[in-house]
Formats: structure tokens, C-alpha cells, sequence
């Protein structure tokens, strides 16, 4: 498959030059197809029987098993979850955090991680690392260790500034169990989990899946308490609700999900070219090659997938519905005059010409 045939599998880009997979990734017309069909199946036997449901758990199987492939993990290391916040919440509430505990994040976390560290009710503190080079996270996350931490919770792609952070070496360096919230890491940019102990997975951003479709990697389910069970959480379960937990992260899944989804993400994983990670790369180096000759100022000195930048205007947000109007999808940044565009293996020469042209 070249780059114009994968191009062609996503009808926005007749129309868009889009550049916001860190909110949302475009939609395929496979993965559309595939929901489509499974409706269809859905609705003509009945969402009932036997074999429906054994349809159903063979298609979350499959999308385990995919997603594993794409984390460099095993299959029953992975659970299924409807986003990274939500896999956030699985593993905090489950570590039994308490507020003489200390938890290590950064400066430059998004939301999804922060508000469920904060309900942790650990004692939180904060790194700053968005305002230094990338080559200095590593020691300045460090440097926050005291003799009460317990647990490092951070991005492997910061979303604000697109820096890489250490993770790999932060874990080896510290000893430490370690939460990486990988929402605009997984799909991005390769991922090898390795040692990493947690790993959480947005699908509907750079895996282009549906809406409400995500993952957590568990490295040691047997260690992370169930704190919070759904339908598919217990093997066996007594009156008094006492349960066994299923074998391995399937203890962590978050409930039913919609079949169609389910279909649309299998498909979405399957469509994925095998030169995706390096063409998503080398748009990226372009976008920020072609930023900077039209001296508009980077953020961060990131080299993921994200490149964000100063906008034209005071309001970020006005710029992004300027930019909208003439074509290009981009995503404003809150509190800041911060634009931010990803760049994915289905961008374009073209679509970063828009860009700077509507600039």
C-alpha cells in the first residue's frame, strides 16, 4: 500500500488538511464498513444465543490480541477499556494509594491522568520538565523521589509540547512501579512496553478506532487489586458478592462494549501499513521543517508525532476556527496561544502546504 492509496481510505482528507489525531484520528471508510457490517449482524440474529456471544467474545479476543501486538505485549497482559482515563482509574484505585503515599508526575500532564491522581488522595508531586529540554526530564523527574514514593505516573508523549519522556529508563533508574499514560504515544510512535509495569491506550486517537475504545496494559494483574469490577471482572461469584477475578488483565476490562466498535477497532488495527511509525516521523520532521521557514515558533523541542506552536493570534482558540474555515483541522491548546498538529502516516506534503498557507 503506497501513502496516496492509504490516503484514500479516509474521505476527510478530500476535503480537510487533518492534522488532529492527538484528539481524534480520522475515521476510514474499512473501519465504517466494518461497524456497518456488524450492525447488521447484530441486528439480523438477535443480540442473543449462544453463538452470538461467543461471536462477541471471539471479536474482543481479536482486538486483545492486536493490541498486544502493538504494545510488544502478551495477549493476557491486556485489558479493554473505553479510554486512557479510564485505565488511569483502573490502576490508581486498585494500588491503594493513601495520602502519607507519594505519587511523581510532571507539568505537563493532561486531565485524564491528573484528576484520577488527584482522587487517588496521594500526596502529588510535580516535575517540571515542558519548560526544559527533553535531554533534562529524566533527572528532574528524579530529583522529585523521596523515600514515600510509590508510584511514577506520567506521558510518554507529552501533550502539550510533544516530548518523548524516558519512561524505560525512569523505571530501570528509579526501581519504582511506573503508570504511563500512552493516549499520544500508542499508534504514534513505536511502543515496547518491556518493563513497564502500566500502560493505557486511546484508540480513537492515533489508531483511528471509534469513539469510547481503549486498552490497559498490566504487566502483573495478580499484583493490582480489582477496586473497580464490571460484568466481566469474576470467574465465580457468591451471594454476599465475593468473586474470583478472570486470570490475567481480563479481571480489568471495563464492561461491555459496543460490538460495532469492537469491529470498527479490529479493523482500524488491521488497516495500519507497516511503514506507518516511519511516515508519521518523517511528517512530522517536516511539519516543524516547514513551521520554522516561515519563522513561526515551536513549543518544546519534542520529536513525537505532535508539533505545536505558537499561533498567529492571542486566542488560540480563534485560530483554530480560522484555520478550520480554510480547511485545516488543527487543535488549540488551553490557557495558551498554543496550536498543536499531528501528523499521521496518511499526512501530507499538501496538507502541511495548507497549513502554512492558512497561516
Amino acid at each position: 500500500m503506497t501513502p496516496e492509496e492509504a490516503r484514500a481510505q479516509f474521505p476527510v482528507l478530500e476535503r480537510f488538511a487533518y492534522l488532529n489525531a492527538g484528539t481524534l484520528g480520522p475515521l476510514s471508510r474499512a473501519t465504517l464498513t466494518a461497524m456497518h457490517e456488524r450492525e447488521a449482524f447484530d441486528l439480523e440474529q438477535g443480540r442473543g444465543g449462544r453463538a452470538w456471544f461467543e461471536s462477541v467474545l471471539a471479536l474482543r479476543h481479536d482486538v486483545r490480541e492486536r493490541i498486544a501486538v502493538l504494545l510488544g505485549a502478551d495477549t493476557e497482559c491486556v485489558a479493554l477499556t473505553s479510554s486512557t482515563t479510564d485505565g488511569c482509574n483502573i490502576v490508581l484505585a486498585g494500588f491503594g494509594l493513601r495520602p502519607t503515599d507519594e505519587v511523581i508526575t510532571t507539568d505537563a500532564e493532561h486531565p485524564g491522568l491528573l484528576a484520577p491522581l488527584h482522587a487517588s488522595r496521594a500526596t502529588v508531586r510535580v516535575a517540571e520538565v515542558s519548560t526544559k529540554p527533553t535531554a533534562a526530564a529524566l533527572d528532574e523527574i528524579v530529583a522529585q523521589v523521596t523515600p514515600r514514593t510509590r508510584l511514577l505516573a506520567l506521558s510518554h508523549v507529552l501533550w502539550t509540547t510533544g516530548q518523548v519522556m524516558p519512561v524505560q529508563e525512569l523505571r530501570r533508574a528509579t526501581g519504582l512501579p511506573i503508570l504511563v499514560d500512552g493516549a499520544q504515544s500508542a499508534g504514534a510512535i513505536p511502543v515496547d512496553v518491556g518493563e513497564l509495569d502500566f500502560y493505557t491506550v486511546s484508540c480513537q486517537k492515533w489508531i483511528c478506532g471509534p469513539e469510547a475504545s481503549g486498552a490497559l496494559y498490566v504487566r502483573d494483574p495478580e499484583s493490582l487489586r480489582v477496586a473497580i469490577p464490571r460484568g466481566f471482572s469474576h470467574q465465580s461469584i457468591e451471594r454476599d458478592g465475593t468473586f474470583v477475578p478472570k486470570d490475567g488483565a481480563l479481571r480489568f476490562d471495563a464492561g461491555w462494549l459496543a460490538t460495532a466498535a469492537l469491529a470498527g477497532l479490529e479493523s482500524a488495527l488491521d488497516s495500519r501499513p507497516q511503514w506507518g511509525f516511519d511516515r508519521a516521523a518523517e511528517m512530522a520532521a517536516r511539519c516543524r521543517a516547514v513551521l520554522a521557514e516561515r519563522h513561526v515558533e515551536l513549543v518544546g523541542d519534542g520529536d513525537a508525532t505532535l508539533v505545536p506552536f505558537v499561533g498567529p493570534g492571542e486566542d488560540a482558540a480563534e485560530d483554530a476556527a480560522r484555520l478550520y474555515d480554510a480547511g485545516v483541522v488543527v487543535r488549540s491548546l488551553p490557557d495558551t496561544n498554543h496550536l498543536r498538529a499531528s501528523c499521521g502516516w496518511w499526512t501530507s506534503d499538501d496538507d502541511l502546504d495548507r497549513l502554512v498557507s492558512a497561516l
